[in-house]
């Protein structure tokens, strides 16, 4: 059987790249061999992309995680993937940048990247120009789940419970009056009270996220937030559970998606912040599943799969959820449409104790971009007035 071609898309400019390298590492590692075909493409901090098919080889030497090499270091080809649907036929093609030769093919790219420029949209348009099948959301489902802000907002009039907040803009507060942030520190304390968190809209992993106790401890949170973002939420803390679940399209169109058992998130810091997640191996505890009642287990699953169609999502994402410790009340906190994929981030757990193996979800992701391209290549594209 002939192999499909699969390009593994890692790395990215944005603040998330090496949990991108970590993620791709363990993607690479587990595409099943008998039926994918590997082509490595990593993307530096800069944005060039890079052909880098020896690092498949030192990946599974090491088992560590993937890495981007320089600009012009051996071993790497500089590509890029033209917009451009009559190259490839349905396929990626990437071209060598020096030469204009092509450098590799794929039938479907499966991006492992996080955060601004990777996960927002601004890649999935690139391959819908270029007419790619690819795994995970769209262009709309993966800009509005970027974006804390607007997800809240539809998840809200979908009639989904979400937790109070507040959006400031780095223009806007830079060119307020001192008595002007007077008001708005005056309007945080009243309409949300202490604690705040504080969030760029349009990151993951929790970069620049901050827990601010008191007023006099606010403007330094939005200082460092705004590094990361030019839209800053900022939201009411509540006592809660950290609840999560796995979504994926189901492989019938029209079906509700599938979702998997909820999983919980208790960090040992004091809350589920960058250094939790990444840099402390004992930041954090995972319990999968999570420890609910069967009506709760239910209740966080409709709402995982209502916010998985609310956003139009397809392929996957994971839903996080806040479980109010007082008031037993769900809130939606976001959603991750390329959530993590090292071999202990929660999407892939979740799945596994639902019943679905690592190995076996990628190739389902990959047969759900495949199948999905089909249907939109049987759309038309033009319209004749008869």
């Amino acid at each position: 059987m002939k192999k499909t071609r699969v390009a593994v898309l890692f790395g990215g400019r944005s603040g998330e790249h090496e949990i991108s390298l970590r993620s791709a590492a363990s993607v690479i590692r587990n595409l099943d061999r008998s039926r994918f075909e590997i082509v490595p493409v990593a993307i530096d901090k800069q944005g060039c992309w890079h052909l880098v098919e020896a690092l498949v080889a030192e990946n599974e030497a090491r088992g560590s995680a993937m890495n981007v090499p320089a600009a012009g270091s051996s071993g790497a080809r500089p590509v890029v993937l033209p917009p451009d649907p009559s190259r490839g036929s349905g396929k990626a093609v990437f071209l060598d940048t020096r030469t204009g030769e092509v450098a590799a093919t794929a039938e479907v790219v499966f991006p492992v990247l996080h955060g601004p420029l990777c996960e927002d949209g601004t890649l999935q348009g690139i391959l819908e120009l270029a007419e790619v099948a690819y795994v995970g959301c769209g262009v709309l489902a993966s800009s509005a789940g970027m974006d804390k802000e607007i997800s809240k907002r539809l998840a809200r009039d979908a009639g989904i419970p979400i937790v109070p907040f507040v959006t400031i803009r780095s223009e806007r507060w830079k060119k307020a009056s001192e008595s002007d942030r007077s008001r708005e520190r005056e309007r945080i304390a009243r309409e949300l009270g202490y604690p705040v968190f504080v969030k760029p809209a349009n990151m993951g992993s929790s970069v620049g996220v901050h827990k601010v106790k008191d007023a006099a401890s606010l403007d330094a949170a939005l200082v460092d937030a705004f590094k990361y973002d030019t839209k800053i939420l900022i939201e009411k803390g509540i006592a809660a559970r950290e609840i999560e679940l796995a979504a994926l399209e189901s492989r019938t169109p029209g079906d509700a998606p599938r979702v998997s058992i909820a999983g919980e998130v208790t960090p040992t810091h004091e809350f589920y912040s960058y250094e939790a997640k990444y840099l402390d191996e004992n930041g954090a505890s995972l319990s999968i599943p999570a420890k609910l009642s069967d009506d709760q287990m239910r209740q966080a699953q409709k709402i995982a799969r209502d916010v998985f169609e609310a956003l139009e999502c397809e392929g996957m994402a994971r839903v996080d959820l806040f479980l109010d410790k007082n008031s037993g009340q769900y809130y939606f906190n976001e959603i991750n449409t390329i959530p993590g994929f090292t071999s202990i981030s929660m999407y892939p757990k979740m799945w596994e104790a639902s019943g679905l193996g690592y190995a076996p979800l990628l190739s389902e992701l990959v047969d759900l971009a495949l199948e999905r391209q089909c249907r939109r290549k049987a759309l038309s594209r033009e319209y004749l007035d008869l």
